[in-house]
């Protein structure tokens, strides 16, 4: 019997004096650890290199920390934790709305780092398909692959999704025509501080229905319950996927 692979994380900190020490930290945890001193150098390493997650540094020369982690949650579907020296709630509450799945706060205890990347692998993992490898979720002629995360309209092209909303459509799509109301949401979704981040599940649903929804102003397929969440207003079947 073989051993599983480590979780390989992509730690992105221009600060070397952070970086190395937390880097040889997170290996002794267990972690496959690559480092990138800024974002241009972490692009590089992810045209060969496929993280299970990354951490993101916010402030960097030349790019920044969000931008990077708008990047990586739409075109790669990585879940993320940022690195933020402030703690201000609007910075905390920009970094979820882009599609970060945590933060962590500088100065921080590396061990509570350690448990909130075990959070968030675990909440990805949750997220996981049901078993059968060729069956996708089809819903007004849209179809989503939970194994590999691939949005298709009904026209069969295909639609970037960043991980919190992949996360997001899965929890609809695991209850249509059921109320989800915002604690439950950011539960499956965020799974942290939600009375924090009421207005960041309602950019996040906004974000999803500009990409499925014929008219975002005026939604068909998740729609609003008033006082007390959002609804997929659709039939949802398991199909083969290309059929």
């Amino acid at each position: 019997m073989t051993d599983a692979l480590p979780v390989r994380l992509l730690l992105v900190d221009d600060e070397k004096s952070l970086r190395e020490p937390l880097a040889d930290y997170l290996s002794r945890q267990g972690f496959d650890v690559v480092q990138a001193a800024s974002a241009a150098e972490a692009r590089s390493v992810l045209r060969t290199e496929r993280p299970d997650l990354a951490l993101l540094d916010i402030m960097m020369p030349g790019e920044d920390g969000l931008s990077l982690c708008r990047y990586l949650s739409e075109s790669q579907a990585i879940p993320t934790i940022m690195l933020t020296a402030r703690g201000e709630a609007m910075d905390r509450i920009i970094g979820l709305e882009i599609g970060a799945d945590d933060y962590v706060v500088k100065p921080f205890e590396p061990r509570e780092l350690v448990a909130r990347i075990r959070s968030v692998l675990r909440r990805a993992a949750k997220g996981a398909p049901p078993p059968a490898e060729d069956e996708v979720l089809e819903f007004e002629g849209w179809q989503l692959d939970p194994l590999k995360r691939r949005l298709t309209d009904p026209e069969g092209a295909m639609v970037s999704i960043s991980s919190v909303e992949f996360r997001l459509l899965m929890a609809f799509l695991e209850h249509p025509r059921q109320v989800l109301d915002r604690d439950r949401l950011l539960d499956m979704v965020q799974g942290r501080e939600a009375h924090l981040f009421d207005r960041a599940v309602d950019n996040q649903i906004s974000r999803l229905r500009r990409k499925i929804e014929v008219d975002s102003r005026n939604p068909t397929l998740i729609q609003t319950v008033w006082g007390g969440g959002y609804m997929l207003a659709a039939d949802v079947r398991r199909v083969r996927a290309g059929s």
